[in-house]
């Protein structure tokens, strides 16, 4: 068992979901069952997902769930596009908040790539 609060990764993500929180209080509430339930739910699977595949006993396990950590970073990335592209948001509210998702791809990414050498 790995000590998720030990991760740069976990600690970074929760980080995020308080970034994804205040940006979907500034979306219509028209939206409050579409894109502000989906992103809210999307940025709060990311280190739940990294939390829960550190409780797995195998490296192959722990894998799957940053991969699907991974899968709802670039799912929530898309989602702050679909904002600008709807207008409901500007590019410069978003443009910090995706590098910042980007960056958390990239070492999830890493991490996933380390883990399974471990295998």
């Amino acid at each position: 068992m790995r000590n998720f609060r030990k991760l740069d990764v976990w600690n970074d993500s929760r980080k995020l979901v308080k970034d994804i929180y205040l940006l979907t209080s500034k979306l219509p509430n028209t939206e409050k069952f579409g894109l502000i339930s989906q992103m809210n739910r999307c940025v709060i699977s990311i280190p739940s997902n990294i939390a829960e595949g550190s409780a797995k006993e195998s490296q192959k396990d722990f894998v799957r769930f940053l991969q699907i950590s991974l899968g709802s970073a670039f799912e929530l990335e898309t989602q702050i596009i679909l904002c600008t592209d709807l207008e409901f948001l500007l590019q410069d509210e978003t443009s910090i908040v995706i590098e910042k998702v980007q960056i958390l791809q990239k070492r999830i990414s890493s991490l996933i790539k380390y883990v399974k050498i471990k295998v």
